[in-house]
């Protein structure tokens, strides 16, 4: 088993490290071992994965010059830090130690990345070596072209390549031999399916496809590592996002096309892989674990609350940091989720005239209201103006949303929010309110739900356009997996029960449901859903909880 550690889930403040709850790394590891299982550890500190930022801390960036993923002082002084606390956690627990680690991966795909900075990877090197001592096994891992391999690699360490199965595995092996002249051939990152963006296809490879090159390696006498050997799934706000001439961001869903889904059930590819792996190492004997249940909840009615900026008062306690010009999301040390700029319209707009975001500083969707009234989106490289009206003194209010952190490449550094000025007409708006907004925070505390905060369920309002928080309650016999399809509803956020289950976009796709795994379920009291739509709900609140996933438009169920 291969397992990333995410530095920005464990290290979420300087300082403030979580090794409990669903960041029990040493108690996942000692799970491992239970079952048998071997471990390849890849701790970064960066880790590409898909994941926010490839894992990087976003506080990183309140150093504005900093360079990452380099020799960089305060990058150092932060990896140093961070590895400290992390390897010492590791060490019992490797392989000559009487653990389950037998290698552990240093940096990841550092050859993709501009810097190639050989005194970075020696001081990583040299760090791990003193809190792991000299017996681990490390290992590097980059794509298969000789730039990759020439920065990404380093002496001391066991240089891997990843590919998939239309790769030419013969020449990705020879290449390697160049730079790992001895020791075993490892394709640390065989691609047995590929990620998926909101607006982009389901991205699938067939059985065949993935089975015949699995084939190939073996029969080289390679080594391999497949990725992904089950999907998984971003929850909250951890999905990262690609740059390819335009900001890409992944989708809530990392099914992968695995050859175990999104919710651990086998598939076609898993059979076709076991059929390979059976002509050259025992399978285990007996028939295949069946997929688990999945449940048909039924429909749930919802309720709106209110609109979004019904609520600042408790979703930004603190009040709103008061600036000439806006901030973004890292200067005020809200890392993730949602911020809302407040501005007052400064003159009379009775003709549609231009909102605009003149440098494409929206990062990355920003949702905008005017006297109560919802206007329009701008959006990172898609929407750069829309036309609106309003009275001098309306207040305008622009909710932004931060769709997930570049995690690949040279873009890495990618602030959020407003990162520079919009303009209405010809003129910069100025005096800003921004307030920092802990959905998530009030929610874990069953906001709004309970009626604290004298906060009163609304009466069905007529409006459901724009950012608004919607409610309902559901009750099961049983908990197991369900899958959440919110038909005709926009884009938004999703909570059951406080756990933040993702971002849904039916409308864009591909993804249409969202995995609800059944232990945040309660058989036993009323399940809470909480809904943060930020365009437009349904004329009729209702949502679906159904018995398998849609997570292509394609799929005939949607």
């Amino acid at each position: 088993m291969s397992s990333y550690v995410p530095w920005n889930f464990h290290e979420p403040e300087p300082g403030m490290f979580n090794f409990e709850g669903d960041g029990a790394l040493e108690h996942f590891l000692d799970l491992a071992n239970e079952t048998g299982l071997l471990v390849i550890v890849r701790p970064g500190p960066y880790i590409c994965s898909e994941w926010d930022m490839g894992g990087l801390p976003a506080w990183l960036l309140n150093k504005k010059d900093i360079v990452l993923r380099s020799s960089d002082p305060d990058y150092l002084s932060a990896v140093n830090s961070w590895l400290s606390v992390l390897l010492p956690r590791l060490r019992p627990r490797l392989y000559n130690n009487g653990g389950n680690i037998i290698s552990v991966q240093v940096e990841n795909e550092y050859g993709s990345y501009h810097a190639c900075d050989y005194s970075y990877m020696r001081h990583l090197f040299h760090t791990f070596r003193l809190y792991l001592g000299d017996d681990v096994v490390l290992f590097t891992t980059d794509g298969n072209t000789d730039r990759e391999l020439k920065c990404g690699s380093l002496q001391g360490m066991h240089a891997t390549v990843d590919f998939g199965p239309a790769d030419d595995a013969k020449k990705a092996f020879d290449l390697l031999r160049r730079y790992q002249p001895t020791g075993p051939l490892v394709n640390s990152e065989y691609y047995t399916g590929w990620l998926d963006y909101w607006g982009g296809n389901h991205s699938t490879a067939s059985p065949q496809m993935v089975s015949h090159g699995l084939q190939t390696i073996l029969e080289m006498g390679a080594n391999v590592n497949m990725y992904m050997f089950e999907g998984g799934t971003n929850f909250g706000y951890w999905n990262g996002a690609d740059y390819k001439e335009q900001y890409k961001p992944i989708t809530t869903s990392y099914d992968y096309d695995a050859p175990l889904t999104e919710a651990g059930d086998p598939t076609e590819k898993l059979f076709a892989l076991r059929s390979v792996i059976s002509q050259f190492l025992p399978v285990p004997e007996g028939p295949m674990p069946p997929p688990t249940p999945k449940y048909d909840y039924g429909v749930v009615k919802l309720q709106k609350v209110g609109d979004i900026t019904d609520f600042l008062d408790i979703l930004c306690p603190g009040g709103p940091i008061v600036t000439r010009y806006p901030i973004t999301f890292e200067d005020a040390k809200q890392y993730f989720g949602f911020m809302l700029y407040r501005t007052r319209v400064p003159w009379e707009i009775p003709d549609m005239t231009s909102l605009s975001d003149p440098f494409n500083g929206v990062r990355d969707r920003a949702y905008i209201t005017i006297d109560g009234s919802f206007t329009g989106v701008l959006e990172r490289d898609h929407v750069r103006m829309i036309n609106v009206t309003g009275s001098a003194g309306d207040w305008l209010d622009i909710l932004v949303e931060n769709m997930g952190r570049i995690n690949f490449g040279s873009f890495v550094n990618d602030l959020k929010g407003l990162v520079s000025n919009l303009t209405l007409g010809v003129d910069i708006l100025t005096d800003w309110l921004v307030y920092p907004l802990n959905i998530d925070g009030l929610i874990a505390e069953n906001w709004p739900h309970m009626h604290r905060n004298h906060i009163i369920m609304a009466a069905q309002p007529e409006s459901h356009t724009g950012p608004a928080v919607y409610t309902g309650t559901f009750k099961t016999a049983v908990t197991g997996d369900t899958f959440l399809k919110l038909f005709k509803w926009t884009k938004g956020q999703v909570w059951i029960n406080g756990f933040n289950i993702g971002r849904y976009w039916p409308d864009r796709g591909p993804q249409v449901t969202l995995y609800v795994p059944g232990n945040i379920l309660s058989n036993r009291e009323m399940n809470n859903i909480t809904v943060l739509e930020l365009e437009s709900a349904p004329e009729i609140l209702l949502i679906f909880l159904i018995d398998r996933p849609i997570i292509s438009k394609n799929d005939h169920g949607f």
